[in-house]
């Protein structure tokens, strides 16, 4: 058996690699209306930009948000809409 001798890259973190420059056309807006803090938001999130500065608080982090709409999806209660994004 051969052992093949690799390369090992230091552990990093994405909060380096602001990628908001990749959003798709649109923003999620949270309206702060109807918000029951269910924090599914942020759960399906996939980019992980969603947080929360108190109780139904919820933002996205824009240095960070592509504009997939997952967040606005998922909420039980329609409290977050995309908007498009602007020039």
């Amino acid at each position: 058996m051969k052992i093949t001798v690799g390369l090992v890259a230091k552990p990093s973190s994405s909060w380096a690699n602001k990628t908001g420059g990749w959003r798709l056309g649109s923003r999620p807006r949270f309206l702060h209306e109807r918000c029951t803090a269910c924090d599914l938001c942020a759960l399906a999130c996939p980019d992980g930009c969603i947080y929360g500065e108190g109780r139904k608080d919820y933002h996205a982090d824009m240095d960070f948000c592509k504009g997939c709409g997952v967040c606005a999806r998922v909420c039980p209660v329609q409290d977050i809409v995309m908007e498009p994004e602007a020039s």
